[in-house]
């Protein structure tokens, strides 16, 4: 719609307001929110969009007076409006929204067609009444019907006048009489992070979860490609590994020569079109993910792994489509579709055993400019990035693993997928500068972060425009949509492309390996040492201390680290251990132990165990013990798996004191300390003794304080689930309770301090833990109280 008309449509509305035919001021409405007739709806339409207006005599309507007769009149010869009998329009019946819309879809001509299937994506999809479905899939697919949040489209209530104004301005933005010849729209389709949820099936809890599974987005894929025939479907990486699914293909039933991969399987079955390598299809090793890629029915591509030796990209960096797309006047074109893949370089230090030695890692947004021109070179009219490196700051550090911002700001990038937060975009990151969260954009590039295991689509829709040879993007927008979770409805194709692996990974984890006293659950794992952990640490140290039997560690004393990796936050107020009291099986230790991390084992000092429990202290907000307001214990900014507990030792966190070590382990105070009374054997720990560590290879290769000062490292190649199995199996039956190697020093009876956990958590507070329930807060999360007894 043009600058002129669009001025023209709301002087218009001021016009109209002070007129006899208000649709604002009738004597019947009392605000901008009042009711709206038919009448009054047709001579808003009609005056939008500058019909032309004669005397109104040629009507059939009887009931229909001389003011308003021109515009009906003019609504019927474009043919937007039929009356409710050969000769009555009832002009003030209130008009419901299903009326509206379609009367606004009928006035946009159109060459596309839309399939009724769009309609499926309302939830009261059987309150639609009328007869012309695919009039009102076209309002659905032009977007001038886009519903509730909550998913309706509420049909049948009466349309305000603010909804009025809305669906006019949709109308406006759509109606093009003569579209631009060459005008192309493209729409791009983006997963993320399915961390192998590809059934609607949650393996920790052995049932069916319709919040998880690419069965579930894939509803969406399929509507969003009715909405627009000119479309591509990517996934942006962390696709072979999360759930046992994952583990069950490399350990139980590995793949053999020529077999594709479940996951691949998986996405070949919605056709996909290429897909970008995450941090997380390193955790196998090298050699395994070349066997994944080997059948490989579409690209798979990075651009800043290289081979160590060679010095050559070891992956496929980008690859150009040769796109054939239809404008809006139903001719066809050949777009060339330039897209390129990169990893947060972490994937060095993350999984450092498999990789050190053997490949090299560049900084992903610098990468992604150097190869610009070359994809230029070779033909590409527009260049989309499937960035598995998150979405990051501002601020660009060399070699950071989160820059998909730097990525948006880069001259010739006119698209980006990102992903490995597990966030939402649009929708998280607001704080950031040259965000538009209306547009979903992020320095005037179009970029989606479609959150984790299938919750969400990304969807970026460019309008393209051609002059001579060369195309340009005019106009670009990002936008996410969530999976119904209240619907069991999936594209049962993505199940039978995994059924086999489904399968066989459900009789996997319900396999016994021993017994629980009583229940197990990670709900207050962060405000008291807690059995989930408990159980795991045990697990370490009881494996490495038979290992270094007959080693030069043998005299050393041995700790076990061990983190809350299923803590809700991010992941949502069902992201928690559970576990029955009962038979333990293969299930649970999955849901005790999420990743499939190998046992590792530190050679550090008193002074390192110190600094390492310095850096787990972040966790918690500096409490002000002179205030007796509401203070929140929990860092939402720290990520609940760098909460290590170290048992061996016993310390205490001292919250009034500010942390020494922000989020990423950087020095923030240089003085503070907030692990007081560390003591080893009953007394204040040694700063220069030795010890043994075990943890796992992500933390072992990591950069956290006191880790980094690690004299040796010992790699066991044995799984921390596998560890805990197997000690479950030698105990036999657990009896689910934590040593309290650690608590708070006193912060005063008088201070009333908060913290956050799903609300179902108040069913299992422990007694006497000075843990109370307080109120509900968002998404099933609810507000408890902690007071030391």
């Amino acid at each position: 719609m043009s600058l002129v008309k669009k001025i023209g449509f709301w002087i218009v509305i001021a016009v109209l307001t002070f007129s006899g035919f208000s649709f604002v001021t009738q004597a019947n409405a009392a605000s901008a929110t009042g009711e709206v007739t038919r009448g009054e709806y047709i001579q808003a339409v009609v005056q939008a969009l500058d019909w032309e207006l004669r005397d109104g005599t040629s009507i059939p309507f009887s009931d229909v007076d001389p003011q308003l007769a021109p515009y009906v009149e003019a609504a019927v010869e474009n043919g937007i409006i039929k009356g409710i009998t050969p000769t009555t329009f009832e002009p003030d019946q209130k008009l419901k929204r299903e009326h509206a819309f379609l009367i606004a879809s009928r006035a946009i001509p159109t060459n596309e067609s839309f399939s009724p299937d769009l309609l499926d994506k309302f939830k009261d999809k059987a309150a639609f009444k009328t007869a012309e479905t695919a009039e009102l899939a076209k309002s659905v697919g032009l977007g001038l019907l886009q519903g509730f949040e909550d998913g309706t489209a509420k049909p049948q209530k009466v349309v305000t006048n603010v909804q009025m104004t809305k669906i006019i301005d949709r109308m406006l933005n759509a109606y093009q009489i003569e579209p631009p010849k060459g005008l192309v729209s493209l729409r791009l389709l983006g997963t993320s992070d399915l961390h192998t949820n590809f059934v609607n099936y949650d393996y920790y809890q052995d049932k069916v979860s319709n919040e998880i599974g690419l069965a579930k987005t894939a509803v969406l894929i399929e509507q969003a490609r009715a909405e627009q025939p000119n479309h591509l479907l990517f996934d942006n990486g962390d696709l072979i590994q999360g759930t046992p699914l994952g583990g069950y293909k490399v350990t139980v039933d590995p793949l053999e020569e020529g077999e594709l991969h479940p996951a691949l399987a998986a996405l070949q079955s919605l056709d996909f079109d290429a897909s970008t390598l995450g941090n997380h299809e390193f955790n196998y090793g090298l050699d395994y993910l070349d066997r994944v890629l080997k059948e490989a029915p579409f690209p798979v591509l990075n651009a800043n792994v290289y081979d160590a030796e060679t010095k050559q990209n070891r992956y496929t960096p980008y690859v150009i489509f040769d796109k054939e797309v239809i404008d809006r006047k139903g001719e066809t074109h050949n777009l060339k579709v330039g897209v390129i893949g990169v990893v947060a370089p972490g994937i060095l230090r993350w999984d450092r055993a498999h990789l050190e030695g053997k490949v090299t890692v560049e900084d992903a947004a610098d990468t992604v400019e150097q190869f610009i021109p070359e994809m230029k070179g070779q033909g590409a009219d527009i260049i989309v990035v499937l960035s598995h490196s998150g979405i990051g700051d501002e601020t660009h550090d060399k070699g950071e693993d989160d820059v998909a911002y730097q990525i948006t700001a880069l001259e010739g990038v006119d698209a980006v997928l990102t992903g490995h937060n597990h966030d939402v975009f649009p929708g998280d990151f607001g704080e950031l500068q040259h965000v538009d969260q209306e547009q979903g954009t992020i320095n005037g590039t179009p970029i989606v972060m479609p959150g984790k295991f299938g919750s969400h689509l990304g969807i970026i829709d460019l309008e393209l425009e051609k002059s001579g040879d060369q195309w340009s993007v005019v106009k670009g927008k990002g936008a996410v949509r969530e999976i119904d979770k209240t619907s069991d409805k999936v594209v049962q194709k993505v199940i039978d492309a995994v059924k086999e692996a489904h399968e066989g990974t459900i009789d996997y984890v319900r396999s016994p390996v021993g017994q629980t006293t009583a229940p197990i659950n990670s709900y207050f794992a962060l405000v008291q040492d807690d059995p989930s952990i408990q159980i795991v640490t045990n697990a370490q140290k009881w494996l490495v201390e038979q290992r270094i039997q007959g080693t030069k560690y043998a005299e050393l004393p041995v700790l076990s680290a061990g983190a809350p990796f299923k803590a809700g936050g991010r992941n949502g107020a069902s992201y928690y251990t559970d576990i029955p009291a009962g038979e333990i099986a293969i299930k649970n230790v999955a849901d005790l132990y999420v990743y499939d991390n190998t046992v590792f084992a530190l050679i550090m000092t008193g002074a390192d165990v110190k600094e390492w429990l310095e850096m787990s202290a972040g966790q918690f907000n500096q409490i002000d013990p002179s205030s007796t307001e509401e203070q929140q214990l929990i860092n939402e900014e720290f990520r609940t798996y760098n909460f290590d507990v170290i048992d061996g030792v016993t310390y205490e966190f001292d919250v009034t004191q500010p942390a020494k070590y922000d989020y990423a382990g950087e020095t923030i105070n240089e003085k503070a300390s907030r692990v007081v009374n560390l003591q080893y054997d009953g007394k204040p720990i040694d700063p220069k003794q030795q010890f043994i560590v075990v943890t796992n290879n992500y933390r072992a290769s990591g950069n956290f304080p006191g880790v980094r000062n690690a004299t040796d490292a010992i790699d066991y190649a044995y799984e921390n689930r596998a560890a805990i199995i197997d000690y479950m199996i030698d105990v036999g039956t657990i009896d689910p309770s934590a040593d309290d190697n650690w608590t708070f020093a006193p912060f005063g009876e008088n201070v009333n301090i908060i913290f956050e956990t799903a609300a179902k958590a108040k069913d299992f507070i422990p007694k006497d833990t000075g843990i109370d329930y307080l109120s509900p807060t968002e998404e099933s999360f609810a507000n408890y109280t902690f007071k030391q007894k």
